[in-house]
This record gives C-alpha cells, sequence and structure tokens, in this order.
C-alpha cells in the first residue's frame, strides 16, 4: 500500500499531470466511445446467439476468444508499459527484492484498464445468459472472462519485458499467435468453422465442468505472474548493474555533411543518437521493420485492396519514422537540454537537421513500395502524393509538438526510467489525428473532384509545406523559446 500511495503521488507531483487538458479530453471522449461500440456489440452478439439453435451463449463468446486476445494485446501494446518502471528510487531500501516488483504487478492487475472488457461481457451475459442459465452460471461465466483478461495481462508484460530486453523476442508473440489462429488454415479440415469450434469446445467445458476450467485458467494466471515476476526483476537489475559501454565509430568523419555546417554537425548528433543510444536505436530499428512488414502487406496480400483501407496504409507507413522518433523531438534532447541552450538558435539549427534527416527516410517506404505501382494495386501519384504530405504537412504538425514534450525520454534504460510510465497526452491525440484527419480530406475530396486530382491536391498542399519549411520551423522555434523556462524546467524534472 506505501508503495502504490508514493506511485499515486509521484503521478500528481508530475509536470504532465496538468498539462494538456483539452487532449485528456478528446482521450476521455474516445473511452467513452469505445465503452458504447463494445456495449453494442454486446448487443449485436446476444441477439445472434438467443436466435441460434446450434451455438450457446459460452460457446459463441469463447470461439471469438482469440480475436478478443490479440485486440487486447494490440492495445495494451500502445498504452501499458511494464510495471518495472518507476523502481529505481527503491531498489537500495531494506526490503525484500521482489516487493517493488511484486506490487507493481499487482497494482497492474487490480488496474481499472482491466475492466474495459466488462463493457462488452456484462451486457452479453445479462441478455444471453441470466435469462437461458441462470445468475449463477451468468457470474461463473464473468468471473472466468475477468480471470481470462488478467491472464491476458500477465502474458502481455510478459511478452512486452523480453522485447524491451531484445527485439528477437518479437517472434514469440508472432508464434504464439501464429499457433493460436493455426486451426484457421493449417490441416485437412482447416477452416474459420473449425477455427471457431476448437475454442468454443472451452465454453463448452466452462458449462460442465466451471469450476475446473476456472482452477485452470487460475494456474495458468499464477504461471505467468510467476514468470513474469523473475523476468521484471532479471530485467531491473540487469540493467541498473549494465557497465558495457558503446564505442562508435566514423560517425564524425561523414565529410559529406560538412558543408552544411552547424546543420550538418546536428544531423551527426542524430545519427550518433540512434547509433549509441538503445531506446533510439530500438525505435529507428522497429521504424524499419514495420515499414518493411506494411510494405510488403501492402504489395504481395489482398488484405488491403479496398482503396479507402491501401490509402491509410500507405500514409501510415510513410509516417512511422515521423510518429517513432519525430514525435519525441525534444524528448530525448531532455537529457542534455542545458548544453543545447548555450547558444542563440541551436535549437533551430537541430529543428532543421531533424526535419532533413526524416524526410529523406521517407525514400525508404517509397522504393520498398513500389512493387505496388509494378503490380497494378496503385498509381505513383498516390505515392508521391502522399510522401511529399506526409514530408510536408505532417511533419509540420509533429513538430508542433516540441512545444508540449516537456518530459524527458531516457536514452538507454527501459525498465528504472524515472519519467518512462508518464503519458503526453497531446503527443497520443495529434499522432492519431495525422492518420484520421488526412483520410477524412481524402474522403470529402474525393466525392467533389477525381482520384488523381485528389491526390494532386495533397501533393501540391504537401509542396507547399516543404518549400516553406525554414518559415515554419522558425515560427515553432519561437513559440518554444517562449516557453523555454516552462519546458526545460519539466524535462530537468523528469530525468
Amino acid at each position: 500500500m506505501t508503495l502504490r500511495r508514493h506511485q499515486r503521488m509521484s503521478e500528481k507531483r508530475s509536470v504532465m499531470w496538468t498539462q494538456n487538458r483539452a487532449a485528456k479530453a478528446f482521450l476521455y471522449f474516445g473511452f467513452v466511445m469505445m465503452m458504447l461500440y463494445l456495449m453494442f456489440l454486446a448487443v449485436l452478439l446476444s441477439l445472434g446467439v438467443n436466435n441460434s439453435e446450434t451455438t450457446t451463449p459460452f460457446e459463441l463468446i469463447f470461439g471469438l476468444m482469440p480475436f478478443i486476445m490479440a485486440t487486447d494485446f494490440f492495445f495494451r501494446l500502445t498504452t501499458q508499459q511494464t510495471p518495472s518502471q518507476l523502481i529505481k528510487p527503491y531498489i537500495l531500501l531494506p526490503m525484500p527484492k521482489h516487493t517493488c516488483i511484486d506490487s507493481f504487478i499487482i497494482s497492474s492487475l487490480t488496474s481499472w484498464g482491466n475492466l474495459i472488457w466488462m463493457a462488452l461481457f456484462a451486457p452479453y451475459a445479462l441478455m444471453s445468459v441470466v435469462f437461458s442459465m441462470g445468475i449463477g452460471m451468468a457470474l461463473i461465466f464473468l468471473l472466468a472472462l475477468y480471470l481470462l483478461i488478467l491472464t491476458f495481462n500477465q502474458w502481455y508484460m510478459l511478452a512486452r519485458g523480453l522485447i524491451n530486453r531484445n527485439y528477437l523476442w518479437w517472434l514469440l508473440p508472432l508464434g504464439v499467435f501464429a499457433l493460436i489462429f493455426s486451426p484457421w488454415y493449417i490441416g485437412r479440415n482447416a477452416s474459420f468453422d473449425t477455427f471457431c469450434d476448437t475454442y468454443a469446445q472451452i465454453g463448452t467445458w466452462l458449462e460442465l465442468y466451471p469450476w475446473a476450467v476456472i482452477a485452470a485458467i487460475v494456474c495458468v494466471l499464477a504461471l505467468l505472474f510467476m514468470a513474469n515476476r523473475e523476468l521484471q526483476y532479471h530485467s531491473v537489475y540487469a540493467e541498473l548493474a549494465k557497465v558495457k559501454q558503446t564505442r562508435l565509430k566514423h560517425v564524425s568523419e561523414i565529410k559529406s555533411l560538412d558543408r552544411f555546417g552547424e546543420v550538418g554537425e546536428y544531423i551527426k548528433l542524430e545519427i550518433k543518437s540512434i547509433m549509441r543510444n538503445m531506446n533510439c536505436r530500438k525505435a529507428f530499428l522497429s521504424g524499419i521493420v514495420f515499414v518493411t512488414m506494411f510494405s510488403c502487406l501492402i504489395s504481395f496480400t489482398n488484405v488491403y485492396d479496398n482503396p479507402s483501407m491501401k490509402v491509410w496504409l500507405v500514409l501510415y507507413n510513410f509516417s512511422i519514422f515521423g510518429t517513432m522518433l519525430l514525435s519525441r523531438v525534444m524528448s530525448f534532447e531532455g537529457n542534455y537540454i542545458d548544453c543545447l541552450m548555450t547558444h542563440k538558435e541551436n535549437i533551430l539549427s537541430l529543428f532543421t537537421a531533424k526535419y532533413y534527416l526524416y524526410s529523406s527516410l521517407l525514400l525508404l517506404p517509397l522504393l520498398l513500395m513500389i512493387p505496388i505501382v509494378v503490380m497494378g494495386k496503385g498509381s505513383p501519384l498516390m505515392l508521391l502524393s502522399l510522401m511529399l504530405f506526409v514530408g510536408g504537412a505532417v511533419y509540420c504538425v509533429l513538430f508542433i509538438l516540441v512545444i508540449f514534450n516537456k518530459q524527458t525520454v531516457p536514452l538507454n534504460t527501459k525498465f528504472i526510467g524515472k519519467g518512462s510510465m508518464q503519458t503526453n497526452y497531446m503527443q497520443l491525440v495529434i499522432t492519431f489525428g495525422i492518420y484520421i484527419v488526412p483520410l477524412v480530406v481524402v474522403s470529402v475530396l474525393k466525392l467533389f473532384i477525381s482520384e488523381n486530382a485528389t491526390f494532386g491536391v495533397l501533393a501540391a498542399i504537401g509542396i507547399g509545406f516543404i518549400a516553406t519549411h525554414k518559415l515554419w520551423l522558425r515560427w515553432i522555434y519561437g513559440l518554444f523559446m517562449r516557453r523555454r523556462y516552462e519546458n526545460m524546467e519539466g524535462l530537468r524534472a523528469t530525468r
């Protein structure tokens, strides 16, 4: 309880606690809409199973459970950190070695976020289970589902902890989900019906042997808890005892950047930061992996052949480097912000260097998506216009985040970073906005003009922002300098 109280007090003292209230309002609105959507989905599922003579309410939900598990993992990946963070201040205290880890893991199990799925399960149980099987079976049904959500929580934390140590551990969740979905595509009788019937059987077992199934879920949850406990403990202490130093060679000898003067030196600094620092390097490598993966999905599968989905995915592909690295502008630099403020317009040169570097990285997704044009799935105009739009308008919006990024992101530590569990709500809103707003603009333009004309408009907007990049970068620099003392205070406080 003491550790939990300290954590709540730390959150309230955070410089982000009273910031970005408008962004918080948007997120709360999105949360309410998601809850309403889950309730609406519960009504649809209830109406479907109530009219079915071959499927019971238990079988339907458990037949869909792999999709719920995959969705839960994805949302936790984007919103939930591992609980071993914020642990550094407690390491040297005279307490049992696992106390801090246990406290944070248990707090994740008791988090209100684990109840979100009840917006789907509770109305469904009320409409489909209570009246057909009784209140007792409905409560058992909800208990089993809640324990499964807690199991998903521990599974996510275990996978995320391993991924934080080495990106090759991405093969673990990919392999697990491939195995879970294997009845759909492996075997002589592989089909969606076979897949659903396989997991619907668990629902049948829950009806016949409820306490045995619940006991099995509790055993799995306990095993994952113990495994996660040991992983988090060893990860934290391994990071505390880390003494290995990274040696960097030859970056300062990139002679071709010398002609850009101070901007060229900051480009070298950005390259050094990506090569030397673990978090920067992992974000960069993740960007390359995701760009390659989405390029292959668009080019060699039929999953995203819908025109609207294709435009969204191409836009997302071009924006990956920006959202992973450029959206954190000044957050990584918070570790040495005092050095950057020693000379006039150093920050402006830094912004310009970042813009040039990440604009040049747009060539990678462009090259990887050339098969789209070769295979006739898209036009060169679509690729070029979306690349220009991202390099112009989207990057301009991302640079505005320098005004709101008041929280330092650690360069190397993952598990013991002081401010690594706080949230910049404006960063989340703007990141979501750069994917939603362009799609709305494209959809509206297509109502009045042709598709090629729509892409032409996007290209013109992008070229306009690119041509005037020095003007809006200086404008953003001016806004940052007017708030520099407030921002520097936040960056120092969260180191």
